[in-house]
Order: C-alpha cells, then sequence, then structure tokens
C-alpha cells in the first residue's frame, strides 16, 4: 500500500471517529440508572438517563431533563469526562488540518517530503490523543455512575464514543507508525551504467570512463 492510500485511510477512519467524539460529548444519552428494574423504575420515576450535560427522568408519560449548570457540585467523573471530551473534540480540528496538508497533492513552498512526513505522524499523534481521552471518559463515566446510582444500561452516546475512540486509534496508527518511506533511495555506489567498451560497471568504474564511452 503506498503512502497516498494510508494517509487517506486514516485521515477517513480519524474523520469517522473524530464526528462519533463529537455525538458522544452533544449528546446526554450516555447510561441508564436505577436502584430497581425496568418496569419498577419506569412506573416510580426513577429510571434516569445521565450523560455530560444533563440528567433526564425516563418513564412511560415523562420525559424531562435537568440541566447540570453548577459546575463545583457535580462529581468527579462527570467534570474528568467533559474535559476530555471537549480536549478531543478541540485537538480534531488541527489534526485533520495537517492530515490534509500532508495530501501528497498539496505542497507548500517547495517543501520537501520528510516534511509531509513529519506533518503527517504529527497528526497521527493527535489523533492517538484524542483516543487516548475518549477512551478513559467513556470508561470512567460508567463505572463512576454505577458506584453513585447504580447502573443498569448503556446508552447510544457511551457506544458513539467507544466507536469513535477505537476509529481515533487505528487511524492515528496508521497515520503514525505508516508515514515512512515506500522504498529506500538508492544509493550511488549501487547503480550501473553500460559502455561499448566494458560492458556493464559500477559507479567507480563509470566514472572514469565516462568520457571515453561517450565518443564511442
Amino acid at each position: 500500500m503506498s503512502q497516498s492510500c494510508r494517509l487517506l485511510t486514516g485521515f477517513c477512519l480519524s474523520c469517522v471517529g473524530w464526528v462519533g467524539i463529537i455525538i458522544a460529548t452533544s449528546t446526554n444519552d450516555w447510561v441508564m440508572t436505577c436502584k430497581y428494574d425496568m418496569n419498577t423504575c419506569k412506573k416510580m420515576d426513577e429510571l434516569e438517563s445521565k450523560g455530560l450535560w444533563a440528567e433526564c427522568v425516563v418513564s412511560t408519560s415523562l420525559y424531562h431533563c435537568k440541566a447540570l449548570n453548577q459546575i463545583l457540585t457535580l462529581p468527579a467523573h462527570v467534570q474528568v469526562a467533559r474535559a476530555l471530551m471537549l480536549s478531543a473534540c478541540l485537538l480534531g480540528l488541527p489534526s485533520a488540518l495537517l492530515a490534509l496538508l500532508a495530501a501528497p497533492c498539496v505542497t507548500l513552498n517547495d517543501e520537501h517530503e520528510g516534511t509531509k512526513r513529519k506533518r503527517a505522524m504529527l497528526s497521527g499523534a493527535l489523533m492517538l490523543i484524542m483516543a487516548v481521552c475518549g477512551t478513559v471518559s467513556t470508561v470512567w463515566f460508567p463505572i463512576g455512575a454505577h458506584h453513585q446510582d447504580g447502573l443498569m444500561l448503556f446508552g447510544f452516546s457511551l457506544y458513539a464514543g467507544w466507536l469513535g475512540s477505537v476509529l481515533c486509534f487505528l487511524g492515528g496508527s496508521v497515520m503514525t507508525c505508516c508515514s515512512g518511506d515506500d522504498a529506500p533511495a538508492q544509493r550511488p555506489e549501487n547503480r550501473f551504467y553500460y559502455s561499448k567498451q566494458s560492458g556493464l560497471s559500477n559507479s567507480v568504474q563509470a566514472t572514469n570512463n565516462h568520457a571515453k564511452s561517450a565518443h564511442v
């Protein structure tokens, strides 16, 4: 697989993962908590859907959300998940820009291929950081919710965060580990020249006989 294909593959995986992380951050269906079974909780209006920004009461005839505005009184797992998920969302923009600037069709002031490879590796490193932030958030949040209120079900937002983190990890790994040269450059001493007088010869002999063979 060429370097262009690897770059495109890593970029596409990371972009889809970034979208998944944004969806998980902006929605509040992370976990469903209740201390009883599902039917009992719905009848007693105690089934709650928890997210980073609101807590919603879910029942057969009621769906009411309460915004989590008091930052200082929030549990630690909510505050940490907020910070990490927002960081992951913000890191996605420079990571995507660096990946686009590392594309073979984009050239800035006659830059060398080494500069593009470094830019692609930096983009991959940012994607890996996004994956770590998303993984820590989506693992720690349900553990904290379980200790606080009793976890019953995983929500859609949590699955979106898991999928986004995995795709960012795969895309970042491709960008970081597969941004080298496709083949090592051939050394001058391994090049061969042909002349009518001496046939095939190495570069050292060709240097001495170049002037003679040119007139034959």
